[in-house]
């Protein structure tokens, strides 16, 4: 089950306010805790509330402090973007979602207001926002500014685009006039695909005028009387230029009247129109010039038994009137009014029930290397773990440190004399504190005697005598991998400068394999656009026999399951099912007969090609009756050079990020890196390290 819904619109002033609100309440009556989140707000003054938050915080009295229900501003959005940081964006937005999702049984997120120009990337971020949570979208339309093929046209290619990445329950089209509802519907569902449910709301003028405290707000103005009634709708306005008999006559429902505020004849009409029962309601009236009535006017007007707001603004009739006609209607706390509409208009016309259900069975199949790398470091952190580097005079493996040293999510150990990793830290100009890690040189350590006689100890059937054992020690590898194998250290990170077969050489000869376990094995975790795959192996065994593939594919499909990845397997071959003959195909069909006999648990097919097991259409015409065929996450190579080929065409091409070769069948985690390694390649290794070590 999701445990979120993404509210987001296509366009400005598309009321999706009342589905929040209405979304909101039908939630509370489902489930106990619901929280409320936004991505993104809109540039405030100091000290000034987003709107948005307030109103659903205070309405709903949601037990949530205000700075956790949104992540950033607009502008610092787009600081972050023009310096190239947008992953970061991401991340934090992940961080503050995934925070209120562990508080709250249920999160409602409200994307952006599209109330500036670019549009296109309000669009692209609120797609990879809802993506990355993992959470499927109701795309709120306005029905009301154009005409219905236009209308069509746009919610059409919304509803496709957002498509293409993330799961839409529902379109909702907002402010329909009353007579286009049964024509826009129709035309909607011709359109739409019917996974994707169709709402339309009309328009409802007490939700689409705005308040007379909204229009003070935006004149900036001083108000004189009838503080009280702010909350008048305001659905007409008009100038009162003109004599007030002539006036009177222009007046509707709730008009606001616009009038210089010398015109003393007009305000004291107006008022008198409003007690009337031959006049219609005002909602206000705005005086501007910045003038004020004389005296006697202000203590007539005092006297009065009814009096509705009277504001005194600055400005010009003309440029006021101007402004009040531009003004959107928003709503907010204080106007119960408001939000009384809001929520009876949702519930009108929303199928409540149908869309609980639908949000209370859906289940996303979206996992982006964002989330998964999140889920990562929330792991790491629950348990923190003693990490060891060999390597402490690589500058990447020094930056790496820096940065897990600054996320707290492992206690460090680097190889090496102190003041010559010190040395290096300053020549390259990293933000590490030598003081805040471990750095031990093997010959000055007070456990190098100790760790060359357990050597001595476990290899001396091996011809090895103390000298040997004294001499091995030195070697960074063998002291780091001895750090573990005595318990002062939970895993080991190599490989950035020396061989595969040098990181391994020690933890195979005293780490060794589990006691369940004939084989060590690899795996990458393969970071695409919208899912995680787990590719083995492609780091370590050449060309593994049928017994050895199957091992293979049964660690990496507990590996997958560590990592919180559902193992669906896929046993590759050149062939699919039984069409394909030969000793290469053979052994894959044979390696997982052997899986299903030993762990029938295991959801494997196989023999299956790439294409089969990755793309559910290629996947259902060759395999139909299969349940991994179309959507394995684990994806099992018959021989290292074809893993290791293809996971680096698929990281080149795709710009997939590959974390490993993480090894599995090890007692202890020690893992490899490649040569050509980044410094964000350790960080993530020394994370999933970490991990592993949790599991022992």
């Amino acid at each position: 089950m999701s445990k979120g819904i993404y509210i987001a619109t296509i366009e400005s002033n598309s009321g999706k306010s009342v589905i929040v609100l209405g979304l909101m309440r039908m939630l509370l009556g489902k489930t106990a805790k619901v929280g409320y989140f936004r991505p993104i707000i809109e540039d405030l003054e100091a000290g000034d509330m987003d709107n948005h938050i307030n109103t659903v915080l205070s309405h709903f009295d949601i037990d949530l402090n205000y700075k956790n229900a949104f992540a950033y501003t607009r502008n610092e959005v787009l600081e972050l973007y023009n310096q190239g940081k947008s992953g970061d964006v991401i991340d934090e937005i992940i961080k503050k979602y995934k925070y209120l999702e562990e508080r709250f049984d249920f999160v409602l997120v409200e994307g952006t207001d599209f109330s500036h120009e670019n549009s296109s990337l309000e669009l692209d971020i609120n797609i990879l926002i809802s993506k990355n949570l993992g959470i499927p979208v109701i795309i709120v339309a306005q029905g009301d500014k154009k005409p219905l093929k236009e209308i069509v046209d746009s919610v059409q290619l919304a509803h496709n685009t957002f498509k293409q990445e993330v799961d839409v329950l529902s379109i909702m089209a907002n402010k329909v006039k009353p007579q286009d509802i049964d024509a826009l519907k129709t035309l909607l569902n011709s359109k739409i695909n019917h996974d994707t449910d169709v709402t339309i709301i009309p328009k409802i003028s007490g939700l689409s005028s705005p308040t007379v405290k909204e229009i003070s707000k935006v004149l900036d103005g001083k108000v004189l009387f009838g503080k009280g009634m702010l909350n008048n709708l305001t659905e007409n306005f008009g100038v009162g230029a003109m004599q007030l008999r002539n006036y009177l006559t222009k007046l509707k429902e709730n008009t606001l009247v616009i009038t210089p505020g010398d015109r003393a004849d007009i305000i004291l009409g107006a008022l008198q129109a409003n007690i009337s029962k031959n006049y219609p309601k005002i909602s206000g009236i705005i005086l501007t010039g910045g003038l004020i009535p004389e005296d006697p006017i202000l203590k007539l007007i005092e006297g009065l038994s009814s009096v509705v707001p009277i504001i005194s603004v600055n400005g010009g009739t003309y440029d006021v009137t101007n402004n009040i006609g531009a003004i959107k209607s928003k709503i907010y706390a204080e106007n119960a009014q408001k939000i009384a509409t809001s929520l009876s208009t949702f519930e009108r016309h929303v199928d409540s029930d149908k869309l609980a259900d639908r949000l209370i069975t859906f289940e996303s199949d979206v996992f982006t290397p964002r989330m998964f790398q999140y889920n990562l470091m929330q792991r790491a952190l629950k348990d923190k773990k003693h990490i060891v580097l060999p390597e402490g005079y690589d500058e990447r493996v020094l930056r790496a440190a820096s940065k897990l040293i600054n996320a707290n999510v492992v206690e460090l150990t680097l190889i090496g004399e102190k003041s010559k990793i010190k040395e290096c830290i300053e020549k390259y100009d990293i933000p590490l504190d030598i003081n805040a890690i471990h750095t031990i040189s093997p010959s000055k350590s007070p456990h190098f005697e100790d760790y060359a006689n357990t050597y001595y100890e476990l290899r001396k059937h091996k011809n090895v005598n103390l000298q040997i054992a004294r001499e091995t020690m030195n070697d960074v590898s063998y002291f780091a991998t001895m750090m573990i194998y005595k318990g002062h250290a939970d895993g080991m990170v190599s490989g950035a400068v020396h061989t595969t077969q040098h990181t391994l050489r020690p933890a195979l000869q005293f780490i060794k394999t589990k006691p369940d376990v004939n084989i060590v094995s690899s795996v990458f975790f393969m970071c695409l656009e919208d899912r995680i795959s787990v590719f083995g192996d492609c780091a370590i065994n050449p060309n593994p026999n049928a017994e050895q593939l199957a091992e293979i594919a049964m660690s990496s499909a507990q590996t997958a399951k560590a990592f919180g990845i559902e193992a669906k397997v896929a046993m590759l071959s050149y062939s699919s099912g039984t069409s394909g003959k030969g000793a290469d195909v053979e052994k894959v069909r044979l390696a997982t007969e052997i899986v299903k006999k030993q762990n029938p648990e295991i959801k494997i097919e196989g023999p299956i090609q790439y294409d089969a097991a990755v793309d559910i259409r290629i996947g259902k015409s060759k395999l139909p009756d299969s349940e991994v065929a179309g959507q394995a996450s684990v994806l099992i190579f018959p021989d290292l050079n074809t893993g290791n080929n293809t996971y680096k065409a698929v990281q080149r091409e795709t710009g997939a990020l590959a974390i490993g070769p993480v090894l599995q069948g090890l007692n202890k985690p020690v893992n490899d890196l490649s040569r050509g390694c980044t410094a964000d390649d350790i960080y993530s290794t020394v994370i999933i390290t970490a991990i592993q070590a949790q599991e022992l």
